[in-house]
């Protein structure tokens, strides 16, 4: 099975210290990115961890897909424990980070511990003794600096793009518990809060610089000494045909983005409008795909990517300029909010990026206030309240907790699963999608399962499901989230659908199909088997209208069956010993939660 390659840096943010560790027995049983991060975050966070607090680890890791050129793999992968959800989380984020963080040398890097001042961590490529070559920068002057001034002050002091830059806004440093970590400026790992975790150990920025690292078919590495070389690695033809096909597709996707979807789903009531009391969105028109591509003034795209999906958008009347919004920030800022011109909610995007904030959660919590104060379509109100969470002022502070924890003192419902905000596709409507909403371990998340484009339908008539009941869907929904547990472990971006076909996944990672099905079902027991020691079980997998799915109840007991766990939503035999899970789960280089 193909798999990332190079060590493990574990970076001590206490005694500014930085060591190696060969992981090659994990890395081929994981694969890399999610599957890799969970792996070690099971192993070496404990279970009773402060999210916010120093005994937490964050993991950064690529895959084996972004040692080549093929498109859909401008990405990677992050790991923590969530200050939102409580529970294990990973996120992925494009962009072009990805290759800069493959040329330092490295398969995953890991931050321990927490700095008693501001830093910014340098990562470059691993040296010829094998030593790692990690500089501490404390940045006091970076204090509370946006996004954009971050990447401003790489470029002038060490003549690094923002390419080569992961970085938190105000809203992680004053621990936002759904502030993102941001990379190329505008690209964000996104859900969760992660942003917040780096906040608390006192990282401002990371940054990633090295010449591109090449390696054999044997896994054997060698450095090219040349920035731009490309990597040399055998790959299948299939990689090829990937990038052919990402090229040549007239997917309305390139022109709109994930906001093409925006005017079926509120045709279908698939829409969450005003703080999810509705449906559907009369003003959906106003904040539309062509609403968007409208604006759209160039191509945008993550690296090596030929499918050009992204959304660099500018309003020559106002200024703004922002890249999207995508659908979930429709919803949010656009729907969800009551507000219907696609300006504003470009604004509100535009500032989430800047201040390092999750849109989802963001858009979600600043709605559920609208709604407490009958506000509904106030877009300059939106903005301010964008402005206060970042920043924890007034009202901000308590929002800043997100929905679930300040829900009870606006009056408003709980519109989140374990924590988590909701994200579009409505499940009331889209019933599979809301059984994968509620077994998702990360929360009310779209992309987990990913369940939708069965039930809209964005697939072909012979995979397309009807959206009502959930009567054959439990096994479908395992597969999805089997399936893409290994999109997210290669790192390959999901918006290959169709094109990276089952087929083409086993050839590019040389493994059987239904082998690489289990690498992704141990990633999912995983994570589930380490929030069960912290608690979840069968209660977190709920959803605000679960009386409104017709088998609910009997649809999620037959998704526990599927995957062997308790009807209590547990993993079997599990009772909180890391041990119990056997070595197949944790790899051969185990450490224990104090290493």
């Amino acid at each position: 099975m193909r798999h990332a390659q190079g060590p493990l840096l574990t970076i001590d943010l206490t005694d500014r210290s930085a060591s190696t560790a060969q992981i090659d027995d994990r890395l081929a049983e994981f694969v890399g990115g999610r599957g890799l991060n969970t792996s070690l975050a099971y192993d070496r966070i404990p279970f009773d961890a402060d999210p916010l607090g120093p005994q937490n680890r964050l993991y950064l890791s690529t895959g084996p897909m972004q040692y080549s050129t093929t498109s859909f793999t401008g990405r990677m992968a992050a790991t923590s424990l969530s200050p939102l959800t409580n529970g294990l989380l990973s996120s992925n984020a494009g962009g072009f980070l990805s290759r800069n963080f493959t040329g330092a040398g490295y398969a995953a890097v890991e931050l321990v511990g927490e700095s008693d001042e501001l830093l910014a961590v340098h990562v470059r490529e691993v040296g010829d003794d094998g030593e790692p070559d990690v500089t501490f920068e404390p940045v006091p002057e970076l204090a509370q600096s946006e996004v954009p001034a971050v990447s401003d002050r790489f470029a002038e002091s060490h003549d690094l793009s923002p390419e080569h830059v992961a970085c938190i806004g105000p809203a992680g440093e004053n621990e936002v518990r759904f502030a993102s970590v941001m990379t190329s400026d505008t690209r964000a790992f996104g859900r969760g809060g992660l942003g917040a975790v780096l906040g608390a150990k006192g990282v401002k920025a990371l940054t990633f610089n090295g010449d591109s690292v090449a390696h054999s078919a044997t896994g054997s590495r060698t450095s090219s000494g040349d920035a731009d070389a490309e990597i040399d690695l055998d790959w299948p033809d299939e990689a090829g045909d990937v990038h052919r096909e990402a090229a040549t597709s007239d997917s309305i996707m390139k022109r709109q983005g994930t906001s093409s979807v925006t005017e079926l789903a509120n045709e279908v009531d698939a829409l969450p409008s005003y703080y999810f009391s509705e449906t559907s969105f009369e003003g959906a028109e106003g904040i539309s795909g062509d609403r968007v591509e409208e604006k759209k003034y160039k191509k945008g795209t993550c690296s090596s990517c030929a499918f050009a999906c992204k959304l660099p958008t500018r309003d020559e009347e106002t200024g703004v300029e922002t890249e999207g919004p995508e659908f979930e920030t429709v919803m949010a800022f656009g729907s969800n909010a009551g507000v219907d011109d696609i300006v504003d909610v470009m604004r509100a995007n535009e500032l989430c990026d800047e201040l390092g904030l999750d849109t989802i959660s963001c858009g979600d919590v600043v709605s559920m206030f609208l709604e407490s104060e009958d506000e509904f379509g106030n877009a300059g109100l939106v903005r301010s309240l964008v402005e206060q969470i970042a920043y924890r002022e007034g009202v901000g502070d308590k929002l800043a907790e997100g929905i679930h924890r300040a829900h009870e003192e606006f009056g408003a419902d709980d519109w989140t699963v374990k924590g988590m905000a909701f994200s579009g596709h409505d499940g009331r409507t889209l019933n599979g999608q809301g059984l994968g909403f509620a077994t998702s371990n990360r929360g009310a998340d779209h992309m987990y399962g990913e369940f939708y484009p069965y039930e809209y339908p964005l697939v072909g008539k012979a995979d397309a499901l009807d959206p009502t009941g959930l009567e054959g869907k439990p096994p479908k929904l395992v597969a999805k989230e089997n399936r893409n547990a290994v999109l997210d472990s290669a790192v390959i971006c999901k918006f290959s659908r169709g094109t990276v076909t089952d087929d083409r996944l086993a050839a590019l990672l040389d493994a059987d199909y239904d082998d690489l099905l289990d690498v992704g079902a141990r990633v999912v027991e995983l994570e589930r088997a380490f929030n069960n020691a912290r608690g979840f079980d069968r209660r977190d997998d709920t959803l605000p209208y679960a009386d409104a799915i017709d088998g609910f109840e009997a649809g999620l007991s037959e998704y526990y069956a599927l995957r062997g766990w308790t009807d209590d939503g547990t993993v079997s035999g599990f009772g909180g010993d890391r041990s119990e899970l056997g070595d197949g789960y944790a790899g051969s280089e185990t450490a224990s939660a104090d290493d």
